[in-house]
């Protein structure tokens, strides 16, 4: 067999080896899958063969689960049958054979042990679960789940029915639902891993076991099993109650992959399990023809997996090895960077105007690592060491040396000019220097420079440290040996790099911007505050567009929009929205969050506690009730704005890749992520000529900023998708 291997000892026990070769993870291929059915047959017929362990061959774990990359272009191909009864009968088929698989193991007659060293994930756990027996190493490391609702995906392998049946119906669906992943201590104490083993000693416990039962059976295969909460028993009937009441309120209805998890368990704890494995074989299809799964596939797991090896990096150009980097500005945003930075290994320097304030750019590290330490995530001597890498100073002298600068100064042009020349002046030539900028272009940025090529733009997003997107932003003079170091430092600091070309606000900040004028937009049409915020949630982003206002800061969003409405020679206060931003900041002191109060009021711990009444005040509510057309219809003004704008910044070259832009738009400012992004939400749950008639339905209705731009046009004309034109491009 090419994937697993099979040594069988003096007692008869196969011991089965998973071992996908050229691939550092095990992950579940059609080639596996024929394997594994080929074991279970020799297994059942061989009688020579008294049972069987399966193990890996990896250091790295078990097994991560199944391989979505070969799943989504099987998806995709039996999508595009022109016999679609046919195509689904063939995505059943697919993925029904693997159920059938493990069920034939699980039948054999003889019992089955998994040895687990590493972690067993999706598939990999499914695996382990089909076996009679689970020995796992006590590694606090070792991480077992069902990751799959994370994607949007349920479990197709057995999950939603064994796990079920061995921890009980509510603690598995709390499992499934959330992708939870639980260590070995845990597992056991729930009930899905049988027996935990100092390391290295799985495979002689699991022989032990083995032998010492030759009859095994799984649990639910004995005469007279029940699942002891399902649906009909009065634990069970409040789970399912009290579960859909908290499934609707955290997902809003977007996922369906959740509502199908629910619905497999439901239904398959209350037959027998063949039955139930069918069952969920039909959802697992159902959920997997979704557009929200395509797409969260697409972008959540395959493009972030892509960009996070470095996908959009320049070829042919060595890699650099980022050993040192300083950061000048010991503010919020600098001294996330500088604790993110030390915590990967790399020295920091930690520059700010005053020694104190470089010390307290670092005592935001120390804070941090405090309370990873309190809570046994970290050692002490590893926080100590992340510490020592971190040097606060005012003495711009100790930057030589540094392979890159991250520049987090104040968002000052003059200001930027200034440090940029002092850092310049005693790093190397060969040395990258990065302003971080939400809103500067970097070609302006970049004139102070006497090496333009060296400089680029590297968005950070605050809090730093829980912020997993890094936006690097092309000058007009940027070199691409730049480009390739300032990738190699993101990827260094483990977070994920989109690349965007230069232009106001860039990518991020100028899409995000249209959520939150477009809620603003809403309010001047007299609807209510608590149905602008109540459906900027239903649409599937994390904040209502007031709430972010707050968040960001009213004063902050009154000083651009006047400094924009300067730069176009127009008043901003005589505009209806500037006289609002105006009154609440600068007669009522309502700068947002950080003062307790803007659109909201907020609570001691800092949480919204109502929208601010006198907001009625100033604008008269003439939407008062929003029934669901018009709930829809907010929605899709919501939507549709965000992905005009994105489309927009395609036509001026300012994104090139559509994985830049649904990454982007997901881990950047929240797009829903039900819908892959913005490019995955026009491409897949409209297509470019319904989205473009629509779009141009809102712009008669509501204004021109829903017009669709040339771009669009020509491509609903063609029948194009984002990733079919410009995806073609990349991988060209």
């Amino acid at each position: 067999m090419e994937n697993f291997k099979i040594e069988i000892d003096g007692d008869g026990i196969a011991l089965l080896t998973f071992d996908v070769p050229g691939r550092s993870m095990n992950t579940i291929t059609a080639g596996v899958m024929r394997d594994l059915a080929a074991f279970a047959e020799r297994l059942k017929t061989d009688e020579s063969v008294k049972g069987a362990v399966i193990a890996s061959g990896k250091p790295t774990g078990f097994c991560a689960g199944a391989d979505l990359g070969e799943m989504n272009q099987s998806a995709g191909r039996e999508g595009d049958k022109s016999d679609p009864e046919a195509g689904l009968k063939a995505a059943f088929d697919n993925a029904f054979s693997l159920n059938k698989t493990l069920r034939a193991l699980e039948t054999c007659g003889k019992p089955v042990a998994c040895a687990l060293e590493g972690l067993a994930l999706g598939g990999g756990l499914e695996i382990a679960l089909a076996c009679h027996y689970r020995v796992s190493a006590d590694n606090p490391k070792i991480q077992f789940g069902l990751p799959e609702s994370k994607v949007g995906l349920l479990p197709g392998a057995g999950g939603t029915q064994r796990l079920p049946r061995l921890i009980g119906v509510q603690n598995a669906a709390m499992m499934i639902l959330q992708g939870e992943s639980k260590n070995p201590q845990d597992a056991k104490s729930l009930g899905f891993i049988n027996e935990v083993v100092p390391p290295g000693q799985t495979i002689a416990a699991a022989k032990a076991w083995v032998k010492a039962n030759p009859k095994a059976q799984a649990p639910w295969d004995a005469k007279g099993y029940r699942v002891k909460d399902g649906p009909y028993t009065p634990a069970g009937g409040m789970t399912f109650i009290g579960g859909n009441a908290v499934l609707s309120k955290q997902t809003y209805g977007n996922y369906p992959a959740q509502k199908n998890i629910v619905s497999a368990i439901y239904e398959g704890v209350q037959v027998p399990i063949d039955a139930g494995l069918r069952i969920e074989s039909r959802y697992f299809v159902k959920t997997l023809q979704t557009p929200q799964a395509k797409g969260m596939v697409r972008t959540l797991f395959l493009n972030m997996q892509a960009l996070g090896k470095g996908a959009n990096r320049p070829a042919n150009i060595p890699p650099t090895e980022i050993k040192k980097v300083a950061v000048i500005g010991a503010g919020l945003m600098g001294a996330g960077v500088a604790y993110v930075q030390a915590k990967a290994g790399v020295e920091t320097v930690l520059i700010d105007v005053t020694q104190e304030g470089a010390e307290k750019g670092k005592a935001y590290s120390q804070r941090i690592v405090d309370k990873d330490v309190s809570r046994g995530k970290l050692t002490k001597e590893k926080g100590d060491e992340i510490l020592a890498r971190i040097t606060p100073t005012t003495d711009y002298s100790l930057i030589a040396g540094a392979d890159l600068v991250v520049e987090a100064v104040f968002e000052n042009p003059e200001l930027k000019a200034e440090v940029t020349k002092k850092a310049e002046a005693v790093l190397a030539e060969s040395a990258v220097f990065g302003s971080n900028t939400s809103t500067l272009p970097i070609t302006g940025l970049a004139k102070a420079s006497a090496r333009p090529k060296n400089f680029i733009g590297i968005h950070f997003f605050s809090p730093v440290e829980r912020m997993g997107l890094v936006e690097i932003i092309m000058g007009k003079e940027t070199s691409q040996e730049t480009l390739a170091k300032a990738i190699d430092y993101v990827l260094k600091i483990k977070k994920t790099p989109i690349v965007v070309n230069d232009s106001r606000g860039f990518y991020t900040s100028r899409c995000f911007g249209t959520y939150t004028t477009e809620g603003m937009e809403m309010l001047m049409e007299g609807v209510a505050p608590a149905i602008i915020e109540n459906v900027g949630r239903f649409s599937g982003m994390p904040m209502g567009p007031l709430e972010v206002t707050d968040s960001v800061g009213l004063d902050t969003a009154f000083k651009v929009g006047r400094q924009m409405a300067e730069a176009a020679g127009e008043n901003y206060l005589q505009d209806p929205r500037g006289a609002l931003m105006g009154w609440m900041v600068e007669d009522k002191g309502r700068v947002g969050r950080k003062a307790g109060k803007g659109f909201y009021e907020y609570d001691d711990a800092n949480k919204p506690a109502r929208l601010w009444p006198e907001i009625s005040t100033r604008i008269t509510p003439k939407v008062a009730e929003c029934p669901p057309p018009l709930k829809q219809e907010l929605i899709k003004r919501y939507l549709f704005r965000q992905c005009i704008e994105v489309a927009r910044c395609f036509e001026e070259g300012v994104i090139t890749d559509p994985r830049d832009a649904d990454v982007g738009s997901i881990l950047a400012w929240g797009f829903a992520p039900y819908t892959g992004g913005c490019v995955s939400y026009m491409d897949l749950f409209w297509g470019l000529p319904a989205f473009v008639k629509e779009a141009d339905r809102l712009a008669d209705q509501y204004g021109e900023r829903f017009r669709p731009n040339a771009l669009l046009r020509d491509m609903a004309a063609k029948n194009e998708t984002f990733y079919g034109r410009f995806g073609a491009k990349q991988a060209a």
